[in-house]
């Protein structure tokens, strides 16, 4: 298998509504992260999905600039 093969192997894919009740946070404030580009996001078809990792840095980065 290529390494990009094995990368995505690794990847778990959250739907927006996922990731806003992890967030506890509304539907529309994970589209505006995504469209301003603060959280990584694929879009698949007419719908994002969010890699459970870039929710993991974007709430390690906030986390870091509160400190």
């Amino acid at each position: 298998m290529s390494e990009h093969g094995d990368l995505l192997d690794e990847v778990k894919f959250l739907t927006v509504t996922e990731v806003a009740d992890l967030m506890r946070v509304s539907k529309m404030t994970v589209y505006r992260l995504v469209h301003n580009g603060e959280i990584a996001a694929v879009r698949v078809g007419r719908s994002f999905r969010v890699p459970e990792s870039a929710v993991k840095t974007y709430l390690s980065e906030a986390l870091q600039t509160e400190e």
